[in-house]
């Protein structure tokens, strides 16, 4: 084994460490919650990686996304990722995706090639999309719940969706899930009840007044541990399913 991953090893032995390597594991969203699990996932040996985001780089981002800094703004954040990754592992096999999932843009994907697929993305039709491909082809599916407007990073639990609670994004959740006929799905959650951030300076564009829902704040602290808590379960299941 790499003298990258040696201190890992000392932890969870050979034989998992090769079957990390062989693991394919696809992130839909690399924000900041996804962004901090497929980093973890590639500083934990998994060998191949698909990231799936379409969005670029913005000065906003640097307060809790890792692969956004002051170099990387206006890139696409898929090419910023691959950077950072490759550099992490050089001998990562990745697979970028410039694409905005939604049900429209699921065909590009087989999803039967994933030993793994995390849900980052934030809009609850490409999450149902995401994890309802993921149930036909019969690939584990870990999905994050919402992360924004929160400050206390210690709230975060590993659950199956139909046994939370107080989480706005997971009430909506499970009442979809429920009607597509889905019995079960481990996702990332937290009871801290979302604030109500404050009115910022953009607040009286005529752009923000047409959106549909106001930006949500977000802290460096909350959505890194949630995706590092995604990371943790994804290499454990790998490990004791593999």
């Amino acid at each position: 084994m790499s003298n990258l991953f040696t201190r890992t090893q000392l932890l969870l032995g050979d034989d998992a460490m090769e079957c990390l390597k062989k693991s394919r594991v696809a992130v839909f969203g690399i924000g900041g919650v996804g962004g901090f699990t497929a980093e973890a996932l590639v500083r934990s040996g998994i060998g191949t990686l698909d990231i799936i985001d379409s969005d670029v780089v913005c000065e906003s981002n640097i307060n809790r996304q890792i692969f956004a800094t002051t170099k990387t703004v206006g890139m696409d954040k898929v090419d910023a990722a691959r950077e950072r990754l490759l550099d992490i592992n050089p001998d990562l096999i990745l697979n970028t995706h410039k694409t905005f999932y939604t049900p429209d843009t699921s065909s590009q994907f087989d999803f039967s090639e994933y030993d793994y697929i995390v849900d980052a993305i934030d809009t609850v039709t490409g999450k149902l999309e995401l994890i309802m491909n993921a149930e036909r082809c019969h690939t584990p599916i870990i999905s994050s719940m919402g992360a924004g407007n929160k400050l206390d990073a210690s709230a975060f639990e590993v659950a199956d969706i139909f046994d939370t609670s107080v989480c706005p994004l997971a009430r909506i959740m499970r009442s979809e899930l429920k009607k597509r006929g889905i019995t079960h799905l481990k996702v990332v959650y937290s009871k801290e009840k979302p604030m109500t951030p404050l009115k910022s300076d953009e607040s009286s564009d005529a752009s923000s007044m047409l959106r549909k829902r106001q930006t949500p704040g977000s802290t460096a602290f909350v959505p890194s541990v949630c995706g590092l808590i995604i990371a943790g379960e994804v290499v454990k299941d790998i490990i004791k399913n593999g």
